[in-house]
């Protein structure tokens, strides 16, 4: 049986929110079969939850943001990608503060923090949304699909008219069968632009940014010290990105994504629109492993 998994043990790291400032203190905590991963906000009185799913995310500004009524965990796409590149199903972020904190600007660090947690194996099945038929949103010349495909692959392009960005690969194709999520993607690092730091900040975003958590760039180089992470890295931190959104879906998606310039509001719209679209999709669960696809066993050797 493909089963469930979970964290072995609590661990906890500090850091700081990109768009809040705010010093924030991290802990990812073991949650049972069926639990999902579920936002806890321990700074209010009492503590809630967030629970992780599609229908939660609201502010899409840069960042994906759970909401329920007031309450707020901003900034999780990084960290549901390193949850879903190791296939952890199961467990409870509780926060301090109303962002995770951004820690280097890649999901590496996360990464590290789960293997130094440990994973548990679950006796429940894991369950996946398998998509059975193309689902396609457009804003404008952008765009986001999901077609079938028995496993899960992404095929993301970027479009940048930017000297220090075209020099390099602007579109990635990653198969988690044959791609490693912590060798090859977790690295990846967001980025952003000098010109665009006043106003951002004037509408209190990117309040914490520096060289330090993202890489920078002027009108036509990039100034953080030293190289890129990877020749792609500005296309692959987009994918990095999107398999973060995708899995705020609440299951494991066996699909095919393909997107064009899309980001965290096209990426959800494309998950209502699988929702709202019962003929589209089914859950599925595998009790024989040799019928089962590759790629998350795959990626669980590589982690």
């Amino acid at each position: 049986m493909l089963r469930q998994r979970t964290l072995g043990q609590t661990v906890s790291a500090r850091g700081i929110g990109l768009h809040s400032g705010v010093p924030v203190t991290l802990s990812l905590k073991p949650a049972p079969s069926d639990h999902g991963i579920v936002f806890r906000r321990i700074d209010v009185a009492p503590a809630r939850d967030i629970r992780s799913r599609a229908a939660a995310v609201g502010d899409t500004r840069l960042a994906s943001t759970l909401s329920d009524g007031d309450l707020k965990v901003a900034t999780v796409e990084h960290l549901m990608s390193a949850l879903s590149g190791l296939g952890i199903d199961n467990a409870i972020v509780e926060v301090d503060a109303p962002e995770i904190p951004i820690m280097d600007g890649s999901a590496a660090t996360f990464v590290y923090l789960l293997h130094a947690a440990g994973v548990e194996e679950q006796r429940a099945p894991k369950r996946f949304v398998e998509v059975l038929s193309c689902i396609e949103v457009r804003q404008g010349e952008k765009w986001a699909r999901l077609e079938p495909f028995f496993g899960f692959r992404l095929e993301f392009t970027i479009d940048f008219n930017h000297a220090a960005v075209d020099t390099t690969g602007q579109q990635v194709a990653i198969d988690f069968a044959d791609t490693s999520f912590v060798d090859d993607i977790a690295r990846a690092r967001t980025f952003g632009f000098v010109s665009d730091v006043d106003l951002l900040r004037s509408k209190g975003l990117a309040l914490g940014g520096s060289l330090d958590n993202a890489i920078v760039m002027d009108e036509v180089r990039v100034l953080n010290a030293g190289a890129l992470r990877q020749p792609n890295e500005f296309a692959m931190h987009k994918a990095l990105d999107a398999i973060g959104d995708l899995y705020l879906l609440g299951n494991p998606l066996m699909a095919r994504y393909t997107a064009y310039k899309s980001g965290h509001a096209l990426n959800n719209l494309l998950l209502r629109k699988l929702m709202e679209t019962p003929s589209a999709w089914r859950e599925r669960t595998f009790e024989d492993l040799e019928h089962a696809p590759v790629a998350w066993s795959r990626q669980w050797s590589w982690a």
